[in-house]
């Protein structure tokens, strides 16, 4: 079934028809009522692409995130959907994995799809040379560019973010009074969130008289049995430490599954902090102690602040949410 038929069935013509799928006003209602029952009596579905050419919006957004199992990541792009599917826009995901080529490809590629806008979800999409983010910088001349807790400068370019390095700075501090001297940070990656974490880590121990380190301070992949691992080989090799601190959950109930092996009480021996405040908060015995970054509030902002752009409000080209701590049984304070 396709256009003709149902000019003929209605007996309009083909440009009176395009006017009703495109909301043009200059069509009477008894009109646009006929054309509609038509179509809907011969199961017309009209191209969505023909519309959107017309309309100049496909009233759809492209979604990018790295990974999708990462629950964090899950749990944005479940945030996001809705939040676009309440402003009536379809969506289009992506998962490119880490890689800059693949970044790069996904990206041009719902360019190519003549999306409205682009929401790049996560701060991994951030690289560390300025000359790697020029693929974006280019496409934020054409369409807005969107970021969920990764920050970039440039014209048409909106980021909302989490303030990491307070919330690491504050958890960091608490941890101090609570009596924990030699706190081991591990972290998964050195983006934009991350290096707001390491250095909140690393500024709230020197303001304290605590000179940071190096071997308190290691990276690890977000992985349950690599921060055991991890933990179990440092205190084989006599490093001693009170307290872990992580970027990310996952890490945390590694640092939990190390003291249930080598019958470390916690917290009285020592305090574990997660970050995210996910479900693995909520999968140890004893439950995490965690930082809420707020992943519901970033994604409703970032939708909002899109949709102000759509309707060619002011809005702030950076917005920052504060986190939360919710203390468990991982931590004294």
């Amino acid at each position: 079934m396709n256009i003709y038929d149902v000019s003929q069935k209605a007996n309009v013509s083909i440009a009176t028809i395009s006017r009703v799928l495109n909301g043009n006003p200059n069509v009477s209602d008894k009109t646009r009522a006929r054309v509609l029952a038509v179509m809907d009596e011969l199961g017309y579905t009209p191209n969505v692409f023909a519309r959107g050419l017309g309309l100049n919006t496909m009233q759809t957004i492209g979604v990018m995130c790295s990974d999708s199992s990462d629950p964090y990541l899950a749990n944005a792009i479940y945030y996001l959907e809705r939040e676009l599917r309440n402003n009536h826009y379809d969506s289009i995901l992506c998962c490119t994995g880490y890689s800059l080529d693949t970044k790069k490809k996904y990206l041009s590629l719902l360019r190519s799809k003549r999306v409205d806008a682009i929401i790049l979800t996560g701060s991994k999409f951030i690289e560390l040379r300025q000359k790697d983010n020029l693929y974006i910088l280019d496409a934020a001349k054409e369409i807005p560019i969107m970021l969920v807790n990764g920050f970039l400068d440039g014209p048409n370019i909106y980021s909302t973010v989490c303030d990491d390095y307070s919330a690491m700075y504050d958890v960091t501090s608490n941890l101090i009074k609570s009596g924990c001297r030699r706190i081991l940070y591990l972290y998964t990656s050195q983006s934009y969130s991350g290096q707001n974490k390491r250095t909140g880590y690393l500024n709230a121990c020197q303001d304290a008289g605590i000179a940071p380190e190096q071997a308190l301070v290691h990276q690890c992949p977000k992985d349950v049995l690599e921060a055991k691992n991890l933990l179990t080989a440092l205190h084989e090799q006599g490093l001693r430490f009170d307290a872990v601190l992580t970027s990310d959950d996952s890490l945390a109930v590694g640092a939990v599954k190390y003291a249930n092996i080598h019958h470390i009480s916690i917290p009285d021996e020592l305090s574990v902090v997660g970050y995210n405040n996910s479900m693995f908060s909520l999968c140890t015995e004893p439950e995490l102690s965690s930082v809420d970054t707020k992943i519901e509030a970033l994604c409703t902002s970032t939708v909002n602040t899109l949709m102000g752009v759509f309707a060619g409000g002011n809005v702030p080209s950076k917005t920052t949410i504060a986190a939360d701590f919710i203390a468990r049984d991982t931590t004294k304070f």
